[in-house]
């Protein structure tokens, strides 16, 4: 259950970095900032993705016991 933690954190900290690029290149390469608009969007949510699913797993194992 711990990599499905560290999986999720990894995805909001790609999502942060890609807000981060967005905002500094939204200015001088438009297109670009787009691409990472779209990873920020997609990292969101593959992390909430990533949660629903380890509060499910966690409480089927925590009934099963």
């Amino acid at each position: 259950m711990k990599t499905y933690k560290i999986s999720e954190v990894l995805y909001w900290v790609i999502a942060g970095i890609s807000i981060y690029k967005t905002m500094a290149l939204w200015g001088l390469e438009q297109t670009r900032a787009y691409y990472f608009l779209g990873f920020a969007v997609l990292s969101i949510f593959m992390a909430l993705f990533r949660r629903h699913y380890r509060k499910k797993f966690n409480q089927r194992d925590n009934s099963s016991k």
